[in-house]
């Protein structure tokens, strides 16, 4: 029986635990990591979660911060076989906006105790599987899922495992455990103090300390910490959270880990007065907050963090990037009409073609500024606005809709901005040229820019929370960005050469290219009627008659001999449009604009709710996944997204499969709301949208949406509630 026994020990020690090939989704690579070659009956062993995680993207702590989901599985053991709780590492601080989030990056193992049944029968191998789910951001948050496998021998010795036993073994040394540490919280001065005493904390430089809550609801993660030394112990001085705010529910006590660097303990602190020698034995130290973007604090498994400080250059380079995607987005289709037409126009005048570019780029950067600096006043006096607030205004939209009308009908041939049917010199139509140039550039970033693209939503909502000056230069490189490829176009001779030559087919695509501002007219009309109601689209279209008049008489002057009658005539049908704008703005109706708020096809297939936090609040104490639609009519990468990502079948089957409920967070009229909650999540501007499981803070997914993100969401939301 020895004999056999020893066989048996030397055969297992021999064997590794087999694990099935690493899954690989879009920016993981995961697996589960054995501690040991085996487990041992009666003992425990751990297993770990392994993720490599791609470049500038990373996952979440325990507790996420203030936005983020940690990392979940669900553990399939065999019978009598028992998965603990996470060993969570300790995490490190990423800045987003003005947000403050606990995240892992580049590679972290998450240990998971598994007990092991004494009756666990040696030589044999039993399967475990962990059915994990993840949500991985970068300025986009992605949840992906992955099914992890192992193969592991059940022995009576085991050895560490050879790939993976040394890094789970150092997780474990330097996860942070419960030391002998008494702690001890009170509210004073509208913050909350914190003091920790014991030898464990005696003595630490404060140079790295921190406080990681464990309840996200205990402080306001993003405001600055302070730390007092004391003879026996340290003071945090916090800013409270929403548990010790106006309405909510005090806690009982406050868990979390007191960090110092990679050196962390697990503290309970119960509502008590504070020992005096927890504090006074020097000033308070501010503890150093990382900049938007920058990693700060310990990293896990003892790796270091990296060094990922974006700052200025970074924000400027996402703020390019978003510029650039913006051309492709939905709501800028009309002006890109407009500049094609311009462009084939131009194609055999390359000197007029970089006038015209410098104009359009003028346009277009100036206004991005100038809207920039509007709504930095706006905020700085106090009003909760985000970017593409100027089309929450009637009069903003009923005029953008004239334009776009008046836009049209010049490519179609009524009238003529730039040229003269009659040979006037070649300086005055160049001249006129370039204005034309330079507000087709305002008009694209008046039209475009409240749909807030990729990379865009990050570099604003950063900008937004730095000096003046620092945001305007964001905003500049915005506007750099949309108007590069046609500066580009305009500069550099071998692309003009590849256009098409000048010829007849120039009047049909000028005809043609027409329609797609017609069409932007009657969008721009749809969400004046949402906002002022139906009624007030008698004093528009009014107006619109009156402009298109105005434009036909002008285009007659330009072909008549005796232009001064037509003028006049002219300038009478734009005098008329004015006033006609302002009843029709004057005639908003709250009650038609909520009877038609619930826009776009998704609306009609997916039932919908008006957006409250209470009403998510109480749809998550219910235990339902809930959506939320953060949207605006005037918002056409919102209505692109209804139509296609929200409105098939797939979708509403998602829905019913979850029970979750589609809440709208209507942002066509200026909803104060709305906007402080986009600004909590680091956005300034529609379309977002959020996924809550029962408890936590949401899934952030990304602007441009597919069946299979929604569908992937809501399951993942399920699981959590």
């Amino acid at each position: 029986m020895r004999f056999s026994a020893i066989l048996l020990t030397l055969a297992a020690l021999l064997a590794t635990p087999a694990a099935a090939e690493p899954v690989k989704t879009a920016h993981l690579e995961v697996e589960l990591a054995p501690e040991s070659t085996a487990a041992v009956p009666g003992g425990t062993t751990y297993v770990a979660i392994h993720q490599k995680i791609a470049p500038g993207w990373h996952t979440y702590w325990r507790n996420p911060g203030d936005s983020g989901q940690a990392t979940e599985a669900e553990w399939t053991v065999p019978q009598g076989w028992k998965a603990g709780g996470v060993v969570w590492p300790t995490p490190h601080r990423f800045v987003t906006g003005p947000l403050m989030n606990y995240v892992y990056s580049d590679e972290v193992y998450l240990p998971v105790p598994i007990e092991v049944p004494a009756s666990a029968k040696p030589g044999s191998t039993i399967e475990i599987t962990a059915a994990a789910h993840f949500l991985v951001c970068s300025d986009i948050c992605i949840p992906e899922d992955a099914t992890l496998k192992l193969s592991l021998p059940v022995s009576t010795a085991a050895d560490p495992d050879p790939r993976f036993g040394a890094a789970i073994a150092k997780t474990l040394a330097a996860a942070p455990k419960p030391d002998d540490l008494d702690a001890a919280f009170v509210m004073k001065d509208g913050m909350l103090r914190l003091a920790v005493s014991g030898a464990a904390v005696k003595g630490k430089s404060l140079k790295d300390a921190y406080f990681y809550p464990f309840d996200g609801s205990a402080i306001d993660h993003a405001k600055a910490q302070e730390v007092e030394p004391g003879k026996e112990g340290i003071t945090f001085t916090l800013a409270p959270g929403f548990a010790f705010q106006a309405g909510g529910t005090p806690l009982k006590q406050v868990l979390g880990l007191v960090a110092f660097g990679n050196e962390a303990y697990e503290v309970t602190a119960e509502p008590k007065p504070l020992p005096p020698a927890a504090a006074g034995a020097g000033p308070p130290v501010r503890l150093t907050t990382p900049a938007p973007g920058e990693a700060a604090g310990a990293a896990p498994g003892g790796t270091a963090a990296p060094a990922a400080n974006l700052g200025i250059l970074a924000a400027l380079g996402l703020a390019f990037l978003g510029g650039l995607v913006l051309n492709l987005m939905p709501c800028v289709f009309p002006v890109l009409s407009m500049k094609a037409a311009a462009l084939a126009r131009h194609a055999d005048h390359p000197a007029e073609g970089r006038a015209q570019g410098l104009a359009f780029l003028i346009g277009v950067v100036g206004t991005f500024v100038a809207l920039a600096a509007a709504l930095i006043a706006a905020q700085s006096a106090g009003q909760a606005v985000g970017w593409g607030f100027q089309l929450q205004s009637p009069a903003v939209v009923a005029v953008l809709c004239l334009v776009m009308l008046l836009a049209a009908l010049n490519l179609s041939g009524v009238f003529e901005i730039g040229t003269s049917v009659q040979g006037a010199g070649q300086g005055l139509a160049s001249r006129s040229g370039m204005i034309g140039a330079f507000f087709t550039g305002i008009l694209a970033v008046v039209v475009a820019a409240p749909c807030t693209a990729p990379f865009m939503a990050g570099a604003i909502g950063w900008g937004l929370t730095q000096p003046p000056v620092v945001a305007l230069s964001i905003f500049a490189a915005l506007g750099l960005g949309l108007a590069a490829p046609f500066v580009l176009v305009a500069f550099v001779p071998a692309i003009s050469r590849a256009l098409p030559r000048p010829g007849p087919w120039m009047s049909t695509l000028r005809s043609v290219l027409a329609f797609p501002m017609y069409g932007a007219a009657a969008w721009l009309a749809w969400v004046f009627a949402i906002q002022a109601g139906v009624n007030a689209l008698v004093f528009l279209f009014a107006a619109a008659i009156a402009a298109a008049f105005a434009a036909w008489a002008w285009g007659l002057s330009q072909s008549s001999g005796k232009p001064v009658l037509p003028r006049a005539l002219a300038a009478i049908g734009l005098i008329v449009a004015v006033p006609l704008i302002v009843a029709g703005a004057k005639t908003a109706a709250p009650a038609a604009v909520a009877a038609t708020a619930t826009t776009g096809a998704a609306s009609a297939k997916l039932p919908t709710e008006p957006w409250s936090p209470e009403r998510v609040a109480a749809l998550q104490a219910e235990g339902r996944p809930v959506f939320v639609d953060f949207t605006a009519a005037w918002c056409v990468t919102c209505q692109v997204n209804e139509r296609t990502a929200l409105a098939g079948a797939r979708v509403a089957e998602a829905f019913a499969a979850s029970n979750a409920v589609y809440l709208k967070a209507d942002w066509t009229n200026r909803d104060d709301r709305i906007a402080k909650t986009l600004k909590e999540q680091g956005r300034s501007g529609v379309p977002l949208y959020l996924v809550y499981g029962k408890s936590g803070p949401p899934q952030i997914l990304p602007q441009l949406l597919t069946e299979g993100l929604v569908v992937k969401a809501l399951q993942t939301a399920k699981t959590a509630a």
